[in-house]
């Protein structure tokens, strides 16, 4: 259930990173939830490995582990987009 609550969370994440972080991402719309999905994969380990607990479920830590980790993500996207 881990893994699936990670993606559903990324799609949140996704939108609130985005929302936090306005701007003119290349991609569009689907790279931001891909992002979204991911940095909230890496917020599910790093919080995971910091002990901060697990993200299991839809609940206000998880929303606000899977957001940092997507406007991570969000932040070194933009850096590589921006070197290229």
């Amino acid at each position: 259930m881990g893994i699936i609550s990670w993606i559903l969370l990324g799609l949140v994440a996704g939108a609130l990173a985005k929302f936090i972080m306005p701007g003119k991402d290349p991609g569009g719309c689907l790279v931001t939830i891909v992002l979204g999905v991911v940095g909230a994969m890496v917020g599910g380990f790093l919080g995971t490995f910091v002990g901060l607990g697990k993200i299991e479920s839809f609940d206000l830590g998880g929303i606000f582990i899977a957001t940092v980790g997507a406007i991570v993500v969000l932040v070194i996207w933009r850096l590589i987009q921006k070197k290229k």
